[in-house]
């Protein structure tokens, strides 16, 4: 029976950390409240010679994983088109020991490092997503320019993919055996009306997953605790559409669509729980002398509130029905209908600042030297374990960035090693260290 080491003073274990990095492990943040037995096991994992060496190892590592970040990056991967670097994650983790990594049916890039017996439950799923907002024939080639990387996709999430490697590469050189698996995971549908089909299937071909960590974008100093929920609808216009004068009378679905607009754009949202709507794209019509037979806007809802979100569902659906009614009532002939096609749905979700994950990834954040910010809500993969009740967060990567989501997003590598850093102690505090210390990743 493995003996668990738990009874080192954390006053030790503070002073120890102030030599390596500068700083305790658990700085005055007054953001996250830490347990002393959650404090007593990390402080016992951070003290172990192989995971000091894998620490370090990190550091000295991070200029190779700059170039397989900016590498990865010119890899294009449009939405629902991520094949191809899927393809080379899938190469990079199988030459970093994962030999049997393997794309599950949506896509997924999936490797698993065993625990301390195969199949040890639950195991801890770490996951970056490779999908890009940025269309098929995007040029993706990495500009350097006043010190800073300009590329599509370059933090978002590019970073988090480099991240997983050099933790998996670590991990196998240093030889630390843990008690829960991990599971590896470049997923595919997080961006636009990838709608997260890659996490749902993570999660529905591995119920047993106990907990999620989310490697998304830079700047290291929030947790995403909390989940957006999203709804996104298109609003489809249909009549029977005609010459613009020989058919004249004809109640249009443009006009019927530009009255739903209208009315959406008059309703009145709280600011807490913040709710918001937008009508992103619009489209229809045949010709600039004809009557339009269809039309159709795309909408994003999204809301903090379950329940705030529905009833914005409800309202933008109700108004919409009351458009078509006034264009038809508006002229002698009109048959215009209106139908609701679902294109999105991010369950809202949270997880609370008490799980033992939160309370890792808060001393994960100070071992490595940097300042917690803040708890934040925002909308990634993260959502889908959320909502099913399992502890999630999402962090970046590490480095400095903006941009995210334009042609001119870029990225600096400004302590860019401190995300990988604090991602692998975060694994390591949940998996637990075997003879060392309990996983706090606990069958739910």
């Amino acid at each position: 029976m493995p003996i668990y080491k738990t009874g080192v003073g954390f006053l030790v274990f503070a002073t120890l950390i102030n030599s390596v990095f500068g700083q305790t492990a658990a700085p005055e943040q007054g953001i996250v409240p830490i347990s002393e037995n959650i404090q007593n096991i990390f402080q016992v994992m951070y003290q172990n010679k192989s995971v000091q060496w894998a620490l370090e190892q990190i550091e000295l590592r991070e200029p190779s994983a700059l170039e397989e970040q900016y590498r990865m990056t010119e890899i294009p991967a449009p939405p629902f088109k991520e094949d191809v670097r899927a393809a080379y994650f899938l190469e990079q983790l199988k030459i970093r020991g994962l030999s049997d990594s393997y794309i599950d049916s949506e896509g997924n890039v999936i490797g698993v490092r065993a625990g301390e017996s195969p199949g040890a439950e639950p195991p801890l799923l770490i996951a970056a997503h490779l999908d890009t907002v940025f269309p098929e024939g995007t040029d993706t080639t990495v500009r350097i320019r006043d010190g800073r990387y300009y590329a599509p996709g370059i933090g978002d999430d590019t970073r988090g993919l480099a991240a997983i490697l050099t933790i998996v590469d670590v991990l196998n050189d240093s030889g630390i055996k843990t008690v829960r698996d991990i599971i590896f995971a470049g997923n595919v549908g997080e961006e636009g009306r990838g709608d997260l089909r890659g996490i749902k299937q993570i999660f529905k071909d591995h119920p047993n997953i106990g907990a999620f960590l989310s490697i998304d974008g830079v700047r290291l100093n929030r947790i995403t605790t909390g989940g957006t929920g999203s709804r996104r609808f298109e609003f489809q216009f249909n009549g029977p559409g005609g010459h613009s004068f020989g058919a004249f009378g004809i109640a249009s679905a443009i006009h019927a669509m530009g009255r739903a607009i209208a009315k959406i754009s008059e309703i009145r949202t709280p600011r807490f729980p913040k709710t918001t709507f937008t009508v992103g794209t619009v489209e229809g019509g045949t010709s600039v002398n004809s009557i339009a037979a269809n039309a159709s806007f795309a909408i994003d809802m999204r809301s903090n509130d379950s329940e705030q979100l529905a009833a914005l569902e409800r309202k933008a659906k109700a108004v919409a029905l009351e458009a078509v009614s006034e264009e038809n009532a508006r002229w002698p002939d009109g048959n215009i209908t209106v139908e609701f096609v679902l294109i999105g749905d991010r369950p809202a979700g949270g997880t609370d600042a008490s799980e033992p994950l939160v309370q890792v990834a808060a001393m994960a954040i100070g071992a490595t030297g940097l300042k917690l910010r803040g708890l934040s809500t925002s909308s990634t993969d993260s959502n889908i374990p959320m909502s099913l009740g399992i502890p999630a967060i999402t962090i970046a990567g590490g480095g400095n960035g903006g941009g995210a989501h334009s042609p001119g997003e870029w990225f600096v590598p400004t302590e860019s090693h401190k995300g990988p850093q604090t991602s692998l102690l975060i694994a390591l505090g949940m998996a637990g260290l075997v003879n060392e210390t309990l996983p706090l990743l606990q069958l739910r």
